[in-house]
């Protein structure tokens, strides 16, 4: 089955419990997750030939939160181009916020942009909708770690 790094970026705690709920979902369906809070480039480096699942909040204006950015600058910045790299997103924002999953769309682009391979739509969790966002999220894991070789 298929090992899936699980990358984070959170504020206040909600992406985390959708990448640890999502982390359980792979593993019962036999694949091999790895929830990594606070992702540093060695994190992304070490996790190469496997899947990328990244689940990150947003804030401010579409920002990344402070726990993903540097990964995401590292990205940008320094690995360039990546066609080899399969990937899904899950983004939660706030519809009521002009940049609604910013973080998450950032991400996607970047990836889209360096030749990455997404597995599947990308998720996006609107928290004035759902407050639980595992409910929405678990779901689209489940579907998701089906897509996964």
């Amino acid at each position: 089955m298929a090992k899936v790094g699980i990358f984070v970026g959170t504020m206040y705690g909600n992406s985390l419990l959708v990448a640890e709920e999502a982390q359980e979902i792979l593993q019962a369906q036999g694949h091999k997750a790895t929830v990594i809070e606070d992702p540093e480039a060695s994190d992304w480096e070490n996790n190469k030939g496997n899947y990328a699942l990244i689940v990150t909040s947003t804030t401010g204006q579409g920002d990344l939160p402070e726990s993903i950015a540097p990964l995401f600058h590292y990205l940008r910045d320094t690995v360039g181009y990546q066609p080899d790299l399969h990937y899904g997103v899950i983004a939660l924002g706030d519809s009521t916020y002009t940049h609604f999953c910013g973080g998450g769309k950032q991400f996607d682009a970047l990836l889209q942009e360096q030749g990455a391979q997404r597995i599947g739509e990308m998720l996006l969790i609107d928290a004035s909708e759902d407050p639980e966002p595992e409910t929405i999220s678990n779901p689209w894991v489940e579907h998701w770690a089906t897509l996964l070789k």
